[in-house]
């Protein structure tokens, strides 16, 4: 984010009307992305000339598609019917024994009630 691009608002009827086009803007941008899923939706689950609906027609690309030795569209199955999976990271020490966290400390000091 550039910071010098970024004006403050002065005023608090400013501030409503940035707001309120903000807003407008927003709803514009929900609206015009439930229509796009709603026409993706028809197309999923209407069918085609061979009685397919678009969803296996969709399915059956990706899998001819992985099969064929696309690593991407394997990985889109993949993650789909078994879930993306767990990314885990082993640290240990420069010998391969475990890292072991420093001691912490706590001590309360206790207050007069003063300030």
């Amino acid at each position: 984010m550039n910071e010098s691009n970024l004006t403050p608002v002065r005023t608090v009827s400013e501030a409503r009307k940035k707001g309120k086009a903000g807003g407008i803007a927003s709803g514009e941008a929900r609206r015009r992305k439930k229509d796009l899923r709603e026409c993706l939706m028809a197309i999923l689950d209407g069918k085609d000339s061979e009685g397919l609906t678009g969803a296996e027609r969709l399915t059956s690309t990706l899998v001819k598609s992985a099969l064929a030795g696309n690593v991407r569209a394997f990985a889109e199955i993949r993650d789909t019917v078994y879930g993306k999976p767990v990314k885990t990271v082993e640290m240990t020490g420069k010998d391969g024994t475990p890292i072991n966290p420093p001691e912490v400390h706590v001590h309360f000091i206790e207050s007069d009630g003063r300030r």
